[in-house]
């Protein structure tokens, strides 16, 4: 019996970190694996669910060019803040941005990023 993909949707780690919690509130306890899942996520976690969720909203307005769900997913995931290290980011995908665009992401993000209290 070969399983069949039914659909395919980039999660990011604000999604599975929900997930996480609809699971463990229906069956009370999580297991040893997705337990030590939460431990990873909730260690790259910077922002509240509904910021992640403002932040897709106003990188999708920004209507950058061939910029896909799966690669906006990947930049909230991982926060940069400089065009250098968003440039970094979507190189591991087919896809070219240019400087100007690149910068009003950067923007958008950095109004998210946590300020450090030192």
């Amino acid at each position: 019996m070969n399983p069949q993909i039914i659909s395919e949707e980039a999660v990011s780690i604000y999604n599975m970190s929900k997930e996480l919690k609809k699971i463990k509130k229906r069956d009370g306890e999580l297991n040893i694996r997705t337990k030590k899942l939460e431990e990873y996520l909730n260690s790259f976690l910077n922002l509240k669910q509904e910021q992640a969720e403002e932040l897709e909203k106003e990188l999708v307005k920004l209507d950058v060019p061939r910029l896909k769900e799966m690669y906006i997913k990947k930049i909230i995931d991982l926060m940069p803040s400089t065009s250098d290290e968003l440039k970094l980011i979507l190189n591991a995908y087919p896809i070219t941005v240019s400087k100007k665009n690149l910068d009003k992401i950067v923007s958008v993000l950095k109004k998210y990023i946590p300020k450090e209290t030192n």
